[in-house]
């Protein structure tokens, strides 16, 4: 799995995006207008800031408003970006504190065999022996590998890390994640 976006979804209370509907990924949040051109800090979310480049769309708040990014550069763990149409400090101080987004369909695909958090979330869960385990609820990144948080149908979380050893395939288009678990591990 590579670091990726975490998922913010425009969704009904099923979990899934309303049929038509974009699903949104927060890229990060916009802090404090920088400088007197316009400018404001972005505090970054995503493992991927290099693509936040000139003339990409991004959209911010829930309302999900478009924005057309026209600079970005460095500074120290932020970025500095400057969108079209805003141009005083006054006018970007309105996206102070609002979470910043990119449309899910308009990421790159990343590489086969690697997937978005937001790709697994939802997920089946099934164990190489056939029997269903439940589904991915979330994905926790850690220093080490990430872990998928698997819901069991008793309510109880399972948590599988994600390697070789425990993920044995992963099927988007049938939107099921084979599994080999260890004899005992879902045993009280």
């Amino acid at each position: 799995m590579s670091g990726d976006l975490p998922t913010t979804e425009t969704q009904p209370e099923t979990g899934s995006p309303a049929s038509g509907e974009s699903v949104f990924l927060a890229v990060g949040k916009l802090r404090r207008p920088h400088g007197v051109r316009g400018d404001i800090l972005l505090e970054v979310f995503t493992d991927f800031p290099e693509r936040l480049a000139p003339g990409v769309n991004l959209y911010v708040g829930d309302e999900h408003k478009p924005l057309r990014l026209i600079r970005a550069r460095n500074r120290d763990n932020l970025l500095i970006l400057r969108f079209s149409g805003y141009i005083t400090p006054e006018q970007v101080n309105e996206l102070t504190n609002q979470i910043l987004y990119v449309k899910a369909e308009e990421i790159p695909p990343l590489p086969e065999g690697e997937y978005y958090h937001h790709q697994l979330v939802g997920l089946n869960v099934t164990q190489d022996t056939g029997d269903p385990l439940g589904s991915v609820a979330e994905v926790i990144e850690t220093g080490a590998n990430d872990v998928l948080v698997v819901k069991l149908p008793s309510g109880k979380e399972l948590l599988l890390p994600w390697n070789n050893d425990v993920i044995c395939q992963v099927d988007l288009g049938q939107k099921q994640i084979t599994v080999h678990l260890i004899p005992g591990l879902l045993e009280d």
